[in-house]
């Protein structure tokens, strides 16, 4: 089949599941994926808009091409326009649509109606380098329908959600610039085959893309400014964990769980704590969700390191700058939860006790965290420098409060 022009009717026109602009699940109907197009939250579909830029009648010269999957007429492109044309006639249900603001539509449309095969290419040349596809899409486009080999970029997506969960990375600039096999292999990161295989363990390896992500969030990495120094403007604790593990062999890590996909959360779950390492600031890397909290406790994390590397060099009292640290960091999530910093620390400390192991739980009972003194613990901070100097009570501090920020600020968590 080449193609033809057929006149088609609005209503029976279904519109594509796996259309690339905002895919659904293949049972989806008609109106799922409308109620889908007028939440747009990720601004894919800009009805509104459209509908202004259709002016007052259907111009006839764009057809939406039509493959047929059966008896059914699957308009593989011109669905947003459909979507106006049946939510005009009321083909499906909406509410708070300005429907007098969508131009004069007819009940029956010339499509141009192909074969699989053309569509798909037409599509792709519509589309593809207009801007009106990221570069995720584009390449989840030519893997699935073009039966193309999955680039670097799909393979990270594919096993660690890290894009689709934080859409500033889908931009063609990461895509060609920073998850590049080069510069991954520089991060002790590699691709083979399907998976990622990194000479980290899957923690430290989500933390180093989790600071990856935050750097190019806050443009400290961006096309005018530290390009192509990747791993310079990481994270001290990021650069020490690379270095330390240069010689380590590269093993396959699927982070898939532990990253939002397409910012849904409901299938993270938080796993219980294992803490063997108390000297380890927070008792390890945490996974926040990214705001205020999320940037200071970086920078707490990044001041220890400093600690870490200089304290020979550094006063005694230098530790009672962390502990003050740590009390602005838990009233920093207190506010964000809407509490006072007592309630706030208390109310979890339970819980959060909880799900650490023996060792920790003993790293706390050896340094006096209670819930009845955690709260004067961080307060100390502020107050008496001498007991703030001591930087292993610091730490176990550091501890419990890693899991109170996870349960209040993880991205597990209910916002």
């Amino acid at each position: 089949m080449g193609q033809e022009v057929r006149t088609l009717k609005l209503e029976d026109l279904v519109l594509w599941t796996e259309n690339p602009r905002d895919p659904i699940d293949e049972t989806a109907t008609d109106q799922d994926i409308v109620n889908r197009a007028l939440e747009d939250e990720r601004s894919k579909w800009s009805l509104p808009k459209l509908a202004k830029e259709m002016g007052s009648y259907y111009d006839y010269s764009e057809l939406p091409t039509v493959v047929f999957h059966g008896k059914k007429p699957v308009v593989y492109d011109g669905n947003r326009r459909i979507i106006l044309g049946k939510i005009k006639h009321r083909f499906v249900s909406v509410d708070g649509f300005d429907i007098a603001s969508i131009p004069r539509f007819p009940t029956e449309i010339p499509c141009n109606v192909c074969s699989k095969d053309i569509a798909l290419q037409n599509v792709y040349r519509k589309h593809a380098d207009t801007g009106s596809w990221l570069p995720l899409e584009r390449d989840i486009f030519l893997h699935k329908h073009m039966k193309q080999e999955k680039t670097p970029f799909l393979i990270m997506e594919e096993s660690t959600g890290i894009i689709s969960a934080n859409p500033h990375l889908n931009q063609r600039f990461v895509k060609e610039e920073i998850f590049r096999e080069d510069i991954l292999t520089k991060l002790g990161i590699s691709v083979a085959g399907d998976k990622i295989l990194s000479k980290h363990s899957p923690a430290e390896t989500q933390a180093i893309l989790d600071d990856i992500s935050q750097k190019i969030k806050e443009k400290e990495i961006t096309t005018r400014k530290n390009r192509g120094k990747v791993l310079e403007v990481l994270a001290p604790s990021s650069q020490r964990i690379i270095e330390e593990h240069k010689k380590h062999k590269a093993r396959e890590v699927d982070l898939k769980a532990k990253s939002a996909v397409a910012g849904d959360t409901t299938n993270l779950k938080q796993s219980r704590r294992v803490r063997t390492k108390a000297t380890e600031i927070f008792g390890g890397p945490l996974y926040l969700r990214m705001g205020s909290v999320s940037n200071l406790y970086r920078d707490i994390v990044d001041l220890h390191a400093f600690y870490s590397d200089k304290k020979g060099s550094l006063s005694d009292i230098f530790p009672c700058l962390i502990r003050m640290a740590l009390r602005l960091l838990c009233e920093a999530a207190a506010e964000d939860c809407n509490q006072e910093i007592a309630r706030y620390v208390k109310s979890r400390f339970q819980k959060a006790k909880g799900t650490l192991d023996q060792d920790a739980k003993t790293t706390l009972s050896n340094n006096n965290v209670t819930e009845t003194s955690i709260v004067q613990l961080l307060h100390t901070g502020a107050h008496n420098y001498t007991a703030s100097a001591n930087m292993d009570q610091t730490l176990a501090v550091s501890i419990i409060v890693g899991v109170i920020l996870t349960d209040s600020h993880g991205k597990a968590a209910t916002k």
